[in-house]
Order: C-alpha cells, then structure tokens, then sequence
C-alpha cells in the first residue's frame, strides 16, 4: 500500500519543482497562514487525483497486485502524510520569510484540509472523469470564501450556540474539533470504499 503513495510523489517529480514558488506566492502576497497552510496541504492529493483523470490510473492499479481496499486506504492515509510535509515545507518557508504563523493557525489549516478532503475524495469516484478537477476547484472555493463568512453568519445569529462555544476551554474546542473532523474523515473513507468497490474499470 505503500508502495501506492511513493508511485504519487514519483509521478509528480515535476509538479513538486512548482510547489515552493506556489506556496512563496501565497507567502509574498501576505495570505493569512491559515490559508497558506490549507493550499500548501492540498497541492499534492489534488494533483494526484488530477493525473490519475487523464491518465485513468484507476485501471491500471486495478491490474496491479493490490486490493480495492489498499488502494482508497492510500489516499486517505497518503493524504495525511502529504499534509504533514507541506505543512512543514510551508511553515520552514513561512519562517525564512519572516512571516508569523501561531499553532492554531496550523490547526486551523489541517483542520479545514481534512474538511476538505472528507467532503472532495467522494466526489472523484461520483462524478464522470473530466468533471472531477471542476468539481474539487468549485468546492475549494466554497470552503475558501464562503465556508468563514457562514461561520461568522452563523456566530451572529446562534447566539446561544456562539455563548456555549465561548464558555468551553480551549482544550475542550481543541478536542471537540478534532473529534468531528476525525469522524467525518472516517465516514468520508467509509463511503469513499463502498462506492469504489461497485465501480467497475
């Protein structure tokens, strides 16, 4: 399985020479880190998922020696090990530049990363290839500029529900977050492999 998430950073020897100067122009451009930590995160699963459209890899995995099952689970846990290292590409680069990140500002980045990914790694296996990059592009965005101002809508007019958050420690929010996060990534995988293993290639 393994052997699966090595293939995607080999694939993409050539799209990684871009991803420094991708992530130094969100840097320059002075980008909240947040943001810079949730696009530097996405820039390996996505592009994976986008040479595997035009090149309809799913075929040739499937003649491979390796299982439905190894094959969703490489995503899902590939995906995790490619935010890690962005995230600390981004962050080294982020220091060199002397431009300020807090941990919560990592969270707040891995945590919309792992949103992301629950609510777009479906959708590849849904939609009919050569829709699936518009689809993941139509949903960054609505999770990039929509998903704060809902946010702030919703901290506005649920007050007993904005009171209620404000009162818990931050430990507490910390905790609570990544346990819905977890548990929508798991559902995510879940559903992501049941749809993959009625596919037929």
């Amino acid at each position: 399985m393994f052997n699966l998430i090595r293939r995607d950073l080999i694939l993409q020897k050539k799209q990684l020479l871009i991803f420094i100067p991708f992530i130094l122009f969100f840097i320059i451009m002075d980008t909240h880190p947040a943001l810079t930590f949730l696009v530097a995160s996405i820039f390996i699963p996505f592009n994976t998922y986008a040479y595997d459209e035009k090149a309809e890899t799913n075929i040739l995995l499937n003649s491979l020696p390796y299982t439905r099952t190894e094959i969703i689970a490489s995503r899902y846990i590939g995906a995790v090990i490619y935010m890690i290292i962005s995230i600390g590409l981004a962050g080294l680069a982020m220091f060199i530049f002397n431009n300020p990140f807090t941990l919560t500002d990592i969270a707040i980045g891995a945590g919309l990363f792992f949103i992301f990914v629950a609510c777009t790694f479906p959708l590849f296996y849904i939609l009919k290839p050569g829709h699936i990059s518009t689809g993941v592009l139509i949903s960054f965005l609505v999770l990039a500029f929509i998903g704060p101002r809902v946010v702030i809508f919703g901290a506005d007019h649920l007050t007993a529900v904005t009171e209620f958050v404000m009162n818990l420690s931050t430990t507490a929010i910390y905790t609570g977050g990544a346990v819905i996060i977890t548990v929508l990534y798991a559902v995510s995988w879940g559903i992501t492999h049941f749809i993959y293993q009625q596919k037929a290639f």
